[in-house]
């Protein structure tokens, strides 16, 4: 039993190291989410600029991206442009303004452009919550049906786009025309 005893801490210093090596394997900027496959979350929220209420219901009925974002966000600067290309290019992109000053938003938009085609001002975060938001930016991923299909944590760029998310906006656009 005693020599046992000697092998404890070697045992204890294996399971920390394996513990260790498994952290460092893991991608920093991948953060599962638990609402993959699951419906956007229903909400009641200010439209920004105060133009009504919007809800899940104006959210849906096409493939798109809900995109995250706020003034205050120095990695969404440097999002916004790409994102401005995309809308150009006819990609759907709904806005949730989180967290953030109504009047510093719609000063951003007007100064920057808004490739958004409207705006959620999620003034408290509580949509931000039901979505899991770790931080702005965020890109979610819905298909036709309000499903969240993909999360992408940080920024949309080139690269992002037609290694990840274009692939996957590709397939369900091509899966909402056989409907």
């Amino acid at each position: 039993m005693d020599r046992l005893k000697l092998f404890l801490p070697l045992v204890i210093f294996a399971v920390l190291a394996l513990f260790l090596f498994r952290g460092l394997s893991l991608d920093p900027k991948e953060l599962p989410s638990a609402l993959i496959d699951k419906p956007l979350p229903a909400f009641d929220l200010a439209a920004l600029g105060g133009e009504g209420v919007l809800s899940r219901d104006d959210v849906i009925g096409e493939v798109s991206l809900l995109n995250v974002w706020a003034t205050w966000c120095v990695a969404c600067r440097v999002e916004h442009p790409y994102l401005q290309t995309l809308a150009d290019l006819g990609v759907p992109i709904v806005g949730l303004n989180y967290k953030d000053d109504d009047a510093e938003a719609l000063r951003w938009l007007r100064d920057l452009g808004n490739p958004y085609r409207f705006n959620i001002a999620d003034r408290e975060g509580s949509l931000g919550l039901d979505l899991g938001v770790y931080g702005a930016p965020e890109t979610y991923l819905l298909d036709e049906n309000g499903l969240i299909r993909f999360r992408h944590v940080g920024v949309v760029d080139e690269k992002v786009w037609e290694n990840t998310l274009q692939p996957l906006y590709d397939e369900l656009k091509r899966r909402e025309a056989t409907r």
